[in-house]
């Protein structure tokens, strides 16, 4: 299960070019995140502590040590969440660094990985948690299972595949809601039939007994 997040900034300043965020559910996640990312990824981790790997999409043409202020604390607010012991924690520091400027070597744990280049690690300071921020963005996740579609974009190196997928999802959401609309309706429409037909046979019956009776009969 890999979980992707919309940052906007927080004072919306990319709401109309959203960045996407994501991690994985766990450490087996962490594993596929690691082996299928992709070049224009940035990855994110609480230093000194176990953490949830988050990673930052970059948009075309952005570096990752230029990375917008606002993007940048939505990304680091996030991976300290994400974090058992450094969500408790004031004052912790989250590493981040290029997808590609990772090393994973035989005997290293699932999760755990190295650095090409120590050099290309840069550090973000995150003084307390902002819930304010991890709220906003909790709103926004959504939900892919499996590595199918990472496999998918690692292959065609298409950073737009996660859109894709999402909208899919999306749409298949949809159209299952307007199905189940339309089964409510169609039920409510037949209910609402079968009480019309007992109303009228009931009128009609009603209708007969009166004609049945003559009053005058009494006197012929």
């Amino acid at each position: 299960m890999v979980y992707y997040f919309q940052s906007v900034g927080s004072e919306g300043s990319y709401a109309s070019n959203p960045r996407f965020i994501y991690m994985g559910k766990d450490k087996m996640e962490n594993e596929d995140l690691i082996r299928y990312g992709l070049d224009q990824d940035v990855w994110f981790h609480v230093d000194n502590f176990s953490s949830a790997h988050v990673y930052l999409r970059l948009n075309e043409g952005e570096q990752w040590d230029s990375i917008p202020e606002e993007i940048l604390i939505d990304c680091c607010q996030l991976t300290k969440a994400n974090s058992i012991e450094g969500n408790k924690r004031d004052n912790i520091t989250v590493i981040y660094t290029p997808w590609a400027n990772l090393k994973k070597t035989k005997g290293m744990a699932d999760g755990e990985v190295g650095f090409k280049n120590s050099k290309k690690v840069k550090k973000f300071h995150v003084q307390t948690r902002d819930n304010s921020i991890n709220n906003r963005l909790k709103k926004t996740r959504e939900e892919i299972k499996g590595k199918e579609h990472l496999i998918e974009a690692r292959n065609k190196r298409d950073h737009t595949l996660v859109q894709k997928r999402l909208e899919a999802v999306r749409e298949q959401r949809a159209k299952e809601a307007e199905e189940k609309k339309q089964h409510a309706e169609a039920k409510h429409r037949r209910d609402t039939m079968y009480d019309d037909m007992w109303d009228q046979d009931e009128a009609e019956k009603n209708s007969n007994q009166r004609r049945m009776y003559d009053p005058e009969d009494d006197f012929w």
